[in-house]
């Protein structure tokens, strides 16, 4: 049985989302402040987390950093703001899919499904995979404990920078175009864009680039998408 943690300080929301999510034969516990959430991220051990995207101990605060800062695991925001610069700016600060209120419980299902589908294929691709020798320079991936070695130094990435580096480093030298990568981060059902994957790339040349402003890993093919040399 999967366990969601949902961080929603929407009484009527929060029960609706516990009892369906219940009945579907998820483990659910659900608290209403960000910082009741992360108290018991080590006792509940969540496989998924729906989070509001405005709670009441952060004062108007995105969210999504400060969980980040406690664990990777995979974040559905929900929330009312459905600006589209909110909604990729989500995404950059750590959120792996967004859906708008109101939204229909069938889609939320969905969503998390389809989160869980690509974590299972993920582990699977761990089990079976050695890891990687690391370089003295350089980049290394360690499928089985989903860590990015960039010059002997383990960074950390979120659940959705990890799949994109993963994809690159898996297929060096191909050129990705933005559909493709879209398709590869989140699916057909799950909102994301072309803007939101140059986010992604910006956000992962700042951690494995020398010179993120003179990129020579992640490089720009213009009019086409990107490819990751080494």
């Amino acid at each position: 049985m999967s366990n969601v943690l949902i961080i929603e300080d929407d009484n009527m929301l929060g029960d609706t989302l516990s009892l369906y999510l219940t009945g579907e034969g998820y483990n659910v516990t659900r608290v209403e402040l960000a910082t009741e959430g992360i108290a018991l991220l080590d006792k509940e051990q969540p496989d998924i987390i729906l989070l509001d995207l405005l709670l009441p101990d952060l004062d108007g605060v995105n969210p999504c950093p400060l969980i980040r800062k406690h664990t990777d695991v995979p974040i559905i925001v929900i929330s009312t703001e459905n600006n589209i610069s909110e909604r990729i700016r989500t995404l950059t600060l750590g959120a792996d899919d967004y859906i708008c209120k109101p939204f229909s419980m069938q889609e939320l299902k969905a969503r998390i499904e389809a989160l869980f589908r690509r974590i299972k294929i993920t582990r699977l691709q761990g089990r079976n995979t050695s890891p990687e020798a690391e370089p003295e320079n350089g980049i290394s991936l360690d499928l089985a404990r989903r860590m990015v070695i960039v010059n002997g130094q383990m960074v950390e990435m979120t659940y959705s920078e990890f799949e994109l580096m993963k994809l690159f480093y898996s297929n060096r030298g191909i050129v990705f175009s933005r559909y493709a990568l879209i398709q590869a981060l989140r699916g057909t059902d799950s909102f994301i864009n072309e803007r939101a994957v140059d986010v992604h790339i910006n956000h992962l040349r700042r951690k494995i680039e020398k010179d993120p402003k003179k990129p020579q890993l992640i490089k720009t093919i213009w009019g086409i998408g990107y490819k990751f040399m080494q």
